[in-house]
């Protein structure tokens, strides 16, 4: 796209992309790094992950260099879970099953014998071993249960973990709202409420602005 033709459009529009590409990217990792977190028992008695900003940098560069080598991007990914549901924890497993990887390039035609259908017996299996901390949910409380449900069900419908995120953070604020705790719901979780609301709201203004 041009610039000097779309004038501040293509800005515009760049800077959806961009905005959009970075938020998707760093809601889903650290999505997924505190579940892989939580199974690897990694996390405080409230649910959160020492060292999740290295976490989350190094995430970040994995991704640059994966798109600076015309590869896929070097990130972390859900099916950890299995590894850490064998007991890794170290991150030595990563690197043989890495290895591994390796040596199968020299087998890569032998792979076209293998269905694709084959690795949804390995997601059903991480997704068994991921749903085991719903029992830490206190599904008494409807300002808990309710935002909990919609991320749990919109993640795997929209196929994509910050959708289902975005989805929680904002019913929770909106409950909590409603029955009158406006002032539980905290400055951060706020922030990331207008943040997603904007980044719902991308689409309709792509459309609005016809740079859809």
């Amino acid at each position: 796209m041009s610039f000097s033709g779309w004038g501040d459009v293509g800005y515009i529009t760049i800077t959806m992309i961009v905005f959009t590409l970075v938020l998707a990217g760093f809601f889903d990792a650290m999505a997924t790094i505190l579940g892989v977190g939580t199974e690897a028992k990694l996390a405080d008695d409230k649910g959160r992950m020492p060292g999740l900003s290295k976490a989350l940098f190094i995430d970040g560069a994995g991704g640059i260099v994966g798109g600076g080598v015309g590869a896929s991007g070097q990130t972390v990914f859900v099916e950890s879970a299995t590894g850490v549901g064998e007991g890794a924890r170290t991150g030595l497993a990563s690197v043989v099953t890495g290895g591994f990887f390796a040596l199968c390039l020299f087998f890569t035609p032998l792979t076209a014998i293998v269905p694709q259908e084959v690795a949804a017996a390995a997601l059903v299996v991480i997704g068994s071993m991921m749903m085991q901390n719903a029992k830490h949910v206190d599904w008494s409380d409807r300002s808990v249960a309710i935002p909990v449900f919609l991320t749990v069900v919109l993640m795997p419908f929209t196929y994509t973990i910050t959708t289902g995120v975005a989805a929680g953070v904002i019913s929770y604020a909106v409950i909590k709202t409603a029955q009158g705790k406006a002032r539980e719901v905290g400055a951060f979780m706020w922030g990331l409420t207008a943040i997603f609301l904007v980044y719902f709201a991308i689409h309709p203004i792509e459309s609005w602005l016809g740079v859809g």
